[in-house]
């Protein structure tokens, strides 16, 4: 979906930075440096991710190489990737992308809070438009980091849970704030998992594989128009493309 729509969402919103997070883009687990490399070759400008980006070993050396691809702050300094990026527009324009990861009903890992103010020293003061991928469970987290970082960043956005959220807005102090983009994947399905495979873990409580489901493919994201001069938000809207073949956008209101 994203490699057959990344172009025309591109032309059709005019899209300055385009951003996915990638961390169950290889089926379901992780991510490699082809299934990067091959997004970048579409358009995207910056690939985000979660707990799921140390699934496959060979992206290791890839987050060292690829400034682009960025893993959650919060993990040990130690593990290859950052958490920050600087990229440039096709306009020139300098923007920031930040990664971090929460930590209720997830793993116990440095206080997404405190490496949120550490990230956002490392910005120069002149690159206004700043975006974070808060990648967590729960949207009582995710609402917070947005409150937290309200005014500070341009967005912040929720992934993981694979449903998209309707709580699009913009914060007090300019920040668009949505607490999970949701999914691009199929929709036919229980959170990208094929119903058959995803039921039996709830019906038997015993771990089995899951297999990634085919039918009803969407795109779904969120557009948001920035003020480069201040770096504040003045609109969100949820995207969702349906169909491969003959896609159909629909953007909210």
């Amino acid at each position: 979906m994203v490699l057959a729509h990344a172009r025309m969402l591109r032309a059709e919103l005019a899209v300055d930075l385009l951003i996915a997070n990638v961390e169950n883009a290889a089926a379901g687990f992780g991510v490699t440096p082809k299934i990067c490399d091959e997004l970048f070759g579409v358009g995207v400008d910056v690939l985000t991710s979660g707990n799921h980006v140390w699934d496959k070993p060979e992206v290791y050396g890839y987050l060292n190489s690829q400034p682009k691809l960025v893993r959650p702050g919060n993990y040990k300094a130690s593990l290859p990737g950052k958490g920050l990026t600087i990229v440039k527009t096709s306009q020139g324009l300098s923007c920031a992308v930040m990664n971090l990861q929460g930590r209720t009903f997830m793993a116990s890992i440095d206080d997404p809070f405190e490496k949120a103010e550490q990230l956002l020293a490392e910005i120069p003061e002149d690159v206004k438009v700043r975006f974070l991928d808060f990648h967590a469970e729960v949207t009582s987290e995710k609402v917070a980091m947005g409150f937290f970082l309200d005014g500070k960043v341009s967005v912040v956005i929720g992934t993981h849970t694979h449903i998209p959220t309707a709580d699009e807005r913009i914060l007090p102090k300019g920040t668009a704030l949505q607490a999970d983009a949701g999914m691009t994947g199929s929709y036919l399905s229980i959170i990208g998992a094929t119903p058959e495979t995803a039921l039996q873990r709830f019906l038997t409580g015993i771990p089995n594989r899951l297999e990634v489901a085919e039918g009803d493919p969407q795109l779904r994201g969120s557009l948001i128009d920035v003020d480069e001069s201040t770096g504040r938000a003045r609109r969100i809207r949820r995207v969702k493309v349906e169909g491969l073949d003959h896609p159909h956008l629909e953007l909210g209101s």
